[in-house]
């Protein structure tokens, strides 16, 4: 019998960060990023409140979410895309403006979904090389070619929690030809608070070559009702929405985003609560002799060589804890551990184990 025939697609499949280890849930996870203190409560309350209508189809603009952010950012609303997930903006940059043949820049660490989405759409994935996990905005503008149509870039950036400063984005920006895409990741501007830096949603928010993405599960704790959004020009965000699923966003996801947006408070106090323990983090595997950058993120990236231990195993002896850390061997970045800054009991137990791991 016949059956019928798939594509050719020669992009590699996603691996998430894990919950599970043989098949049992981790009491501690720090391998997706996610928030440490969860959801606001407020969101809670309106995730309550609108389950009574989940019977009923959402909004597919999404124009309460589009407005409250709006309201927030004091940015057009009819530029605002939503996602399920920032993701899907991605995937919905990569089906509009990528085609076989065509070429796109990603770091040589960075978000692996960017190539995936590239690649899926047939295009070929250029990565440039980083300094001491750094990206390198020069090395980018050495990969540029007649057949670059969309650099993608994290800022700061995942897995390695470095950013690039805002003068140097916004020299990247002007030695790209204007019709080479810039895709911005602001997934973790949040944390930064360095002069230095800034958002790339204040940088180019009057850009028509430059798209920012947010989302909603990493500080506002919302990664399990997938929902994020794009801003750019209407011309770019009008493709996009030719293009993008009718209700893409669930109502809940749509109201609890709003009311997370809304408030700010909770906001802070996730922010306090990851930048102390990213400080104590930092310090702690310092003193263990672990090899760590300055992340300014909700994360930290370390390596085991200079304790001439395998992080393999490493991941296994934390796993057994109940401690679940993210393996970076699919970024190619070798003998090292991606850590997400998680509750202060869970991350106390963590350096607390790694301590009899180490024997120091």
């Amino acid at each position: 019998m016949r059956l019928p025939k798939p594509n050719n697609i020669q992009a590699e499949k996603y691996v998430a960060g894990m919950s599970l280890f043989k098949k049992r849930l981790a009491k501690i996870k720090l391998s997706a990023n996610e928030s440490a203190l969860g959801p606001s409560p407020k969101a809670k309350k309106e995730y309550l409140k609108v389950s009574k209508s989940f019977a009923r189809y959402p909004d597919s603009d999404g124009t309460f979410l589009r407005k409250t952010l709006s309201d927030k950012f004091k940015i057009d609303r009819n530029r605002i895309i939503l996602g399920s997930g920032s993701d899907q903006i991605f995937e919905l940059i990569c089906k509009s403006y990528l085609k076989k043949g065509d070429e796109v820049i990603v770091p040589k660490y960075s978000f692996i979904i960017y190539r995936i989405y590239s690649k899926m759409n047939g295009a070929k994935v250029i990565f440039s090389k980083e300094n001491n996990f750094k990206v390198s905005v020069k090395d980018i503008l050495k990969k540029v070619t007649r057949k670059t149509k969309v650099v993608f870039l994290a800022n700061p950036n995942n897995p390695t929690g470095t950013y690039v400063g805002k003068k140097d984005l916004i020299f990247l920006r002007k030695k790209l030809r204007s019709n080479i895409l810039l895709v911005v990741d602001d997934a973790y501007f949040e944390y930064v608070k360095q002069k230095n830096y800034s958002s790339a949603l204040k940088l180019f928010s009057n850009y028509k070559n430059v798209v920012v993405t947010r989302t909603f599960s990493k500080i506002y704790g919302l990664a399990g009702l997938r929902v994020g959004w794009g801003y750019g020009s209407k011309e770019i965000i009008d493709i996009l929405n030719k293009v993008k699923p009718p209700f893409n966003v669930n109502k809940a996801a749509l109201f609890s985003a709003s009311a997370a947006v809304k408030d700010g408070a909770w906001l802070n106090k996730e922010i306090k609560h990851v930048n102390n323990w990213n400080k104590k983090m930092f310090n702690e595997f310092k003193k263990m002799k672990i090899e760590t950058n300055r992340s300014y993120s909700n994360f930290l990236l370390i390596n085991f060589n200079k304790v001439k231990k395998s992080s393999s195993n490493v991941f296994k002896l934390l796993a057994k804890a109940g401690i679940l850390v993210r393996k970076m061997d699919v970024y190619g970045i070798k003998n090292s551990l991606r850590i997400t800054i998680g509750k202060s009991e869970e991350n106390r137990k963590l350096i607390s184990k790694m301590k009899k791991i180490l024997n120091v």
